[in-house]
């Protein structure tokens, strides 16, 4: 440590410049060495992409778990090395990279000189773009692709031909809703001038035609078949139940599987009800009353009454009032019924059955709790045949990750090795410099400041010694920077001096 301070005491401030610089570039050297050793390698994965795409790159390679970079403004997207096959097998699975059109932004570069017929495909082209652009925003769908068929423009009405249109539809649902699909086909038909949405042909990605179905075209289609409508049931009631599994007893530790028998008919239900009592129409009443008073007979009327005399006694005279009274009332009732007619949607489950399947490390008692549970957020009904059967199991574990190759950690050694030498290498170089440094200042003494480690008297000096007075007069630049170096030295004959003066 002393002959490191002594040497540093020795250099000249150029000298001492000179060393700092050197010791910088040395930590800088380290810290670029250190990165490149630890930096992984990467390797482009797509590059001159649209920027609006690459913000859907990025999500697909996350949700992978691979590490990216996004360079050149983001027209690129970089990845490590050992990770680009699962990356482009990511990107070939999602469709994402080149999966769409550019839409009326091909008109911000026209060309100049362009002919008719290339401004009609251009047209074309930026109107498919923005359909394919729209149609991919709906609830459900997760590309689509659409050509259209726009025909000249023709002087008479009947050499019109009508413009037609094709969408080809990727659902990441299993399958899409009638509404959905009809939504579609309006949407397609409102942005073509002429366009009639019975002219717009739907499929899926299996081939199944959506639209137009059925009869009347447009008026019934849209209808989803029997194995879609089931598929998106059992979809989202398994994502429902694996989502409160995973939050009960603890992610990959248990499993549903759903088999669901839907009804997809769309039926129309009418009703016919009596009331049990009638309603009254119309009502009708009649009353009917007599009164009088009785009156002497005036003589006997021919026959027994008036010749036998017991008779005439009996009936010959009478006298009294009579009073007569009748009423009718009759009421005419109607029959109460009501009629309703009912839209059957599809989509009712006709029967359904559940299979869950537990982990062995969920205890058997908190299983028959969490089959319960499962039952009961299914909707599980036993008079409508609905079963559900519990299973545990042990699990498979997930595959450990590969081990590393033993030349990738031959290279890491290698790497630091490396490091260590070129660090070594520099401090033996720097040492050599300054080695190289101080004996070129030792060597540079004059004459006359070596001998001052024994004091020279005046009467000395003026006898006068030409190698002496050669030395002070070619070294009297460097004495003065080696008389800095060595103060102590100078004082002790400055003072030797002063006394004899």
């Amino acid at each position: 440590m002393q002959s490191v301070r002594s040497v540093l005491a020795r250099l000249s401030p150029r000298g001492r410049i000179a060393l700092a610089g050197a010791a910088l570039a040395l930590v800088v050297l380290v810290f670029v060495l250190f990165q490149l050793a630890t930096k992984q390698s990467q390797s482009t994965l797509a590059s001159g992409i649209d920027p609006a795409e690459t913000g859907d790159i990025t999500k697909v390679l996350e949700g992978q778990g691979i590490a990216y970079s996004v360079g050149d403004g983001g027209t690129s997207v970089s990845v490590p090395s050992s990770d680009v096959s699962k990356a482009r097998i990511a990107l070939a699975e999602s469709d994402v990279v080149g999966g769409n059109k550019p839409g009326f932004e091909l008109f911000d570069k026209q060309q100049f000189g362009a002919s008719d017929f290339q401004q009609k495909v251009t047209y074309q082209r930026a109107l498919e773009g923005e359909l394919q652009r729209t149609i991919s925003e709906v609830d459900g769908v997760s590309a689509a692709t659409v050509q259209l068929t726009l025909p000249e423009d023709q002087l008479f009405e009947a050499e019109a031909v009508k413009p037609t249109a094709a969408v080809l539809i990727s659902s990441d649902s299993g399958g899409l809703g009638a509404g959905s699909v009809r939504g579609i086909a309006q949407l397609v038909s409102s942005s073509v001038e002429g366009l009639d949405a019975k002219d717009v042909t739907i499929t899926d990605a299996t081939g199944t035609l959506l639209w137009p179905t059925g009869q009347g075209g447009a008026a019934g289609a849209g209808g989803a078949s029997k194995q879609q409508v089931e598929a998106r049931y059992e979809t989202g009631l398994e994502a429902k139940l694996d989502a409160l599994l995973a939050r009960t007893v603890g992610p990959e530790k248990g499993r549903v599987q759903v088999q669901a028998d839907v009804d997809a008919n769309r039926t129309s239900e009418s009703k016919l009800e009596y009331a049990k009592k009638g309603t009254p129409l119309d009502r009708n009443s009649e009353t009917e009353s007599l009164n009088g008073s009785g009156t002497a007979a005036a003589g006997g009327a021919a026959g027994a009454a008036s010749n036998i005399p017991s008779y005439a006694a009996a009936g010959g005279s009478g006298s009294g009032n009579s009073k007569y009274n009748r009423n009718t009332e009759q009421t005419r009732f109607g029959v109460d019924k009501t009629v309703s007619h009912t839209q059957v949607a599809p989509g009712g489950v006709n029967r359904q059955d559940v299979s869950l399947v537990l982990d062995k490390s969920v205890p058997p008692a908190e299983a028959a709790e969490v089959k319960n549970a499962i039952a009961a957020a299914a909707g599980i009904e036993p008079k409508r045949g609905d079963t559900i059967t519990m299973s545990r199991i042990a699990f498979a574990k997930p595959p450990a990750p590969p081990a590393p190759s033993p030349v990738g950690g031959v290279l890491d050694v290698v790497k630091y090795v490396v490091l260590g030498l070129a660090g070594l290498g520099f401090l033996i170089f720097a040492g050599r410099h300054l080695r190289r440094r101080e004996e070129d200042v030792l060597d540079a003494e004059p004459v006359w400041l070596r001998e001052l480690n024994a004091p020279t008297s005046l009467a000395e000096l003026e006898l006068g010694d030409p190698d002496r007075e050669r030395d002070w007069g070619e070294g009297d630049r460097r004495s003065e920077d080696v008389a800095s170096m060595e103060p102590d030295r100078v004082a002790q004959q400055l003072r030797a001096w002063i006394k004899e003066g």
